[in-house]
């Protein structure tokens, strides 16, 4: 059985929403992304998801995971932008130095089961171990999908982590 959280562990990050929502401008948006753009990443916080195109908040959907992967939950979530949200254009986009690309499953497993102190080698982590191969197979899945239309256009991209730019791959 999961515990609450004890009063007080986020006490500092709810001070910081404080801050944020004294001049907060954002509301009243109809959830549309109204650059037309979703994003699919890597929950990597070495990632500014709308800065590195140059979007601000309301312009795109972002969808965020282990790897920057096309899931079925991505790709539920790109269907739904498609069609409901104002998503013509998809960037699928993975990272240099990630550890699901540079790492094996069991080491990950590994180094999960020590930290948790329990085995951990039932846990699938989703290692990539060609990149852009898989990359590209993500791209493909997204513009196969029978409810994404072949109007939208899907890209593939590598972000790199020490330099900010982003090199199209597919």
């Amino acid at each position: 059985m999961p515990y609450p959280a004890a009063m007080g562990d986020f006490d500092d990050l709810l001070a910081a929403n404080e801050e944020f929502a004294a001049d907060f401008d954002l509301g009243g948006f109809d959830g549309i992304a109204r650059a037309g753009v979703a994003l699919v990443t890597c929950m990597d916080s070495r990632i500014e998801p709308l800065g590195m195109i140059g979007l601000t908040p309301g312009d795109a959907k972002i969808f965020r995971n282990p790897g920057g992967r096309v899931t079925p939950q991505a790709l539920e979530a790109l269907v739904l932008g498609v069609h409901l949200l104002n998503v013509d254009r998809v960037l699928v986009v993975p990272h240099t130095r990630c550890a699901v690309a540079s790492s094996s499953e069991d080491e990950l497993r590994r180094r999960v089961g020590e930290s948790a102190g329990q085995d951990a080698s039932w846990q699938s982590f989703g290692v990539v171990e060609d990149q852009e191969a898989t990359l590209r197979a993500d791209v493909a899945a997204v513009r196969s999908h029978p409810l994404v239309p072949d109007s939208v256009k899907v890209g593939g991209f590598l972000y790199d982590v020490d330099s900010g730019r982003l090199r199209q791959v597919v």
